[in-house]
């Protein structure tokens, strides 16, 4: 097995690791949803988990990790889309609730 083989396993094998990562917070999402009545967006937290798929193609296709504008961009979007998703989540969950 070549180096760049090798380089482009490891680059899709990562995106396995954060896509399990963003399955669970998109459960954590759902079950929150579904006990509490409010709403939590929870499908939209597919949105990211597929925009950090298409950069690690991507990336595996031109066998880099960084430096394409077109990745970065995936990569960009995912991120923010993710930031956006996780504070409103937590902040739906801890507003408002008195302490124990």
């Amino acid at each position: 097995m070549s180096a760049a083989a090798l380089s482009q396993l490891l680059l899709l094998y990562s995106w396995f690791v954060l896509a399990a990562l963003l399955t669970f917070l998109l459960l954590v999402a759902r079950f929150y949803q579904k006990f509490s009545g409010e709403r939590t967006f929870y499908k939209f937290y597919l949105v990211p988990m597929l925009l950090y798929g298409a950069a690690s193609v991507r990336y595996a296709v031109i066998d880099r990790i960084g430096g394409d504008v077109f990745g970065d961009l995936l990569t960009g979007a995912a991120g923010l889309m993710l930031a956006v998703l996780v504070v409103f989540l937590y902040r739906r969950m801890t507003i408002g609730r008195k302490p124990l």
